[in-house]
């Protein structure tokens, strides 16, 4: 690694507000100095993107493999929830994502998950109460407190809820909010609470209510939910507290671009560049206090160089002076990390998804592409004292949750807007406990796409007549140990095929891994049953 070098060109000065010819010199991973001087490169430097929340499961890959990848696009650094694997393993799996994320150079800033299990409606491998948040908020490599879904709890002084954020007040940490559809004097109450973020606006009048209270949002465009387009007016107008976030990526939209990509689909948009960049990296750096370098004398080397302002095509990245990425191509060396799982569901038979009833009207999940919010909607299938089965013609599919933990009874109940005709579709990412999910058009290829998943305990899963495909994920079923460039080829290969078999939805899997998640209204489905997210309680299949 360079010890000592310097780089020219235009320097992106996101404190002062300023573009610059001039030169960086960079000695022993800091900058030792920034000159101000006419120079003959024609790129830009500017401090290195950091997405504002991610769970880093979500790209099925492990810490280190995430970040050979994000480097190439210019990150340098995240605010990683590990909720996704506290779920499976409880405060070890936390440590596993930690310790995993030391060994690259890449500036991963963890919190303590706040919500293990999301909710009491399902069976999740572990549970992290107000001892185990203290535990966790004590550690330097936890800065902050994860995102409160437990928004009614807040509403109503829970005292478990409140005692967690009381943990995180004590160690002067910040604390996360996520808060769907929250507003008014609710919003208000659930800000006042300490909760000085948000995620999950989904129109502008929502975020406007939660900017309104004192709030900052963060500008989300994952793989699933993509709420750029209905926020990104407001940056202009709020540009101090507005950042970007990915939420969960998967690895073939990582491959593609990551936090890069919303800043020129930003600067499109006619937005200020300097007002872009500020959202993608000091406004994040500050709010968690991170140490991040913002291209400052005295800073840690942590900057990008990119063609323009307009493309933001990342020719280098340099964290800590070292640089991880050039025209493409990651630097980092990969990590032969171990594997971590807990896995005991038994294979299934068909006979164990059948389901009757007397009525034929039923209520039905209906999926949204591009969002994690469900609708709840009755229909007639058509069928009465019979197996009830999918009927693609309507694209009225049979959906399975099946517990991974222990041996227990599947739940079955209906969604539409799949679009599948044949086959059926299976994973073991199914937030936010992380048992098997499954979509399918019968009852044998649903059953088979499942077993797939339970040999190979965990990963993502297809079947359709003969034919079986499955990219196993045994960290934690949500994740693999394997080269980032390859699992993400091979996740492509099976979105391609989901969608060969119809459906119309950009990203099935991940839709189909937020069918389990109850803390999002209207409807979901858990290893316990069919569950309305308005009411917060069970409720029948049968209308």
């Amino acid at each position: 690694m360079d010890q000592s070098f310097s780089i020219s060109g235009k320097i992106v000065d996101v404190v002062s507000k300023r573009v610059f010819e001039g030169t960086v010199a960079v000695e022993n991973g800091r900058i030792s100095r920034i000159q101000e001087q006419p120079v003959h490169e024609a790129g830009y430097i500017l401090p290195g993107f950091v997405d504002a929340h991610v769970h880093v499961e979500s790209s099925m890959l492990i810490p280190s493999e995430f970040a050979r990848l994000a480097v190439v696009h210019g990150t340098v650094g995240t605010i990683s929830d590990p909720h996704e694997i506290a779920n499976v393993l409880g405060i070890d799996g936390v440590r596993y994502m930690i310790d995993n994320g030391q060994k690259v150079p890449f500036k991963f800033y963890f919190g303590a998950p706040s919500c293990v299990p999301a909710t009491s409606f399902e069976t999740a491998g572990a549970e992290i109460g107000v001892e185990g948040i203290a535990e966790l908020m004590a550690m330097d490599e936890i800065v902050y407190l994860a995102e409160m879904m437990n928004f009614p709890g807040v509403l109503h002084s829970d005292p478990m809820v409140m005692q967690k954020l009381e943990e995180a007040k004590k160690q002067g940490k910040v604390i996360d909010g996520h808060a769907p559809g929250l507003r008014g004097t609710q919003a208000k109450q659930y800000i006042d609470a300490g909760i000085s973020t948000d995620h999950e606006c989904f129109t502008r009048e929502e975020a406007l209510d939660k900017l309104k209270y004192g709030m900052k949002i963060q500008i989300r465009e994952g793989s699933a939910a993509k709420n750029f387009e209905a926020l990104i007016g407001l940056l202009p107008e709020y540009p101090d507290r507005m950042m970007f976030c990915s939420d969960d990526k998967h690895p073939n939209d990582l491959v593609a671009g990551h936090i890069n990509l919303l800043a020129k689909r930003a600067v499109a948009k006619g937005i200020d560049p300097m007002t872009v960049i500020r959202a993608a990296t000091l406004n994040v750096v500050e709010h968690y206090g991170m140490d991040v370098g913002l291209l400052q004398t005295g800073d840690p080397a942590d900057f990008i160089s990119v063609d323009n302002l307009e493309d933001f095509n990342v020719l280098s990245t340099y964290i800590n002076g070292q640089k991880v990425a050039a025209n493409g191509r990651s630097f980092i060396d990969r990590v032969e990390e171990k594997v971590v799982n807990q896995f005991n569901a038994k294979p299934l038979s068909a006979g164990d998804i059948e389901i009757y009833g007397e009525s034929d009207r039923i209520h039905v999940i209906e999926v949204e592409d591009g969002q994690l919010i469900t609708k709840k909607v009755t229909l007639n299938l058509g069928q009465r004292n019979c197996n009830f089965t999918s009927d693609p013609d309507k694209d009225i599919l049979k959906l399975v949750v099946v517990n991974r933990y222990h041996p227990a009874k599947p739940a079955v109940a209906f969604v539409r807007n799949f679009g599948l005709k044949q086959g059926a579709i299976a994973s073991s990412v199914a937030h936010d406990s992380h048992n098997i999910i499954a979509v399918g058009v019968g009852d044998d290829d649903i059953v088979a796409a499942i077993n797939s998943l339970i040999d190979c305990k965990g990963g993502v899963s297809l079947a359709s007549g003969d034919q079986r495909e499955v990219l196993a994920l045994p960290v934690a079923g949500l994740m693999s140990n394997e080269d980032g460039y390859q699992v993400a080829e091979a996740y492509e290969q099976l979105d391609r095929q989901a969608k060969a078999l119809g459906s119309t939805l950009q990203s099935p899997y991940m839709t189909l891994s937020f069918c389990a998640l109850l803390v999002i209204p209207e409807l979901k489905l858990s290893d316990k049953g069919l569950f309305d997210g308005n009411t917060f309680t069970f409720t029948s299949l049968f209308a």
